[in-house]
């Protein structure tokens, strides 16, 4: 299959119409947006998640979106894909309040071909965790890499694999005791899609191919599962690696984020 027919069904099944594991967050379908409000008000809980505008339609509409999560004292992000229109749709975003994050790339694996080749680091054992309990060792995880004391990476998977156990499996790479590195997927049941989140390694522990092991055990068992592309919002340093690995690279993906305004 191409990449076009891969990004149009990847729109089509996981943009437009997402269905989320957890209850607790709501998809509304508008005509031109799809939007998912979360049980919170923070960034995390809240998306502008496809869009369909053109050039006379998305100023208002990107006012009426940020309208709506305003009022409710939420901040939210709006995940804005390269291909997505009009062209100059991330300029508009900023004139309304959005600030750019960092830009990723969507890359993508015909689980169909050739499967990233299994992995083996000497002195880590790479383990799929299915009690919640253990998944606190990703927040110990991210603060060590990136300096953050958030802990709602835990919270979060907690309640997805709560709500629905078959969306999504953790692997944790062990050495010593320690959690040296973490990545999971999460499984979209009625789609072909499955896609990988995490891989943050301690400094100490990269370049051993830990990053290429948890990638490999997640590949196979989206295989298993049946289901036909897995996908990744892959950061600058992950996209070679996982190039190397087969994957091929989409579009680009950028949040723009808008805050919610304190009330006055």
């Amino acid at each position: 299959m191409d990449d076009a027919e891969i990004l149009r069904r990847f729109d089509a099944e996981l943009r437009r119409a997402p269905v989320q594991a957890d209850p607790a967050y709501r998809v509304e379908q508008l005509p031109d947006v799809t939007r998912i409000v979360g049980p919170g008000p923070g960034v995390y809980d809240n998306f502008v998640q496809w869009s369909r505008l053109d050039a006379a339609s998305a100023n208002a509409a990107i006012t009426r979106e940020a309208a709506f999560f305003a009022s409710q004292g939420r901040s939210v992000e709006w995940k804005l894909y390269g291909h997505d229109t009009p062209a100059d749709l991330g300029q508009r975003l900023e004139v309304a309040g959005f600030v750019p994050e960092e830009p990723e790339t969507l890359v993508a694996l015909d689980l169909g071909g050739a499967l990233p080749p299994p992995v083996d680091p000497a002195g880590v054992t790479i383990e799929r965790v299915i009690d919640p309990v253990r998944f606190g060792a990703i927040d110990d995880l991210m603060a060590a890499v990136y300096g953050s004391d958030d802990d709602w990476r835990s919270e979060v998977l907690g309640a997805e694999l709560a709500a629905a156990p078959d969306r999504l499996s953790v692997y944790l790479a062990m050495a010593d005791g320690h959690c040296v590195s973490a990545g999971w997927v999460r499984f979209h049941p009625g789609t072909g899609f499955a896609d990988l989140w995490g891989g943050a390694t301690r400094p100490h522990w990269r370049g051993r191919g830990i990053y290429r092991a948890l990638v490999a055990k997640r590949a196979a068992e989206a295989r298993e599962r049946g289901f036909n592309f897995l996908t990744v919002d892959a950061s600058s340093e992950s996209r070679p690696i996982l190039e190397r690995l087969g994957f091929r690279s989409l579009t680009t993906t950028t949040p723009y984020i808008r805050e919610a305004r304190p009330a006055a």
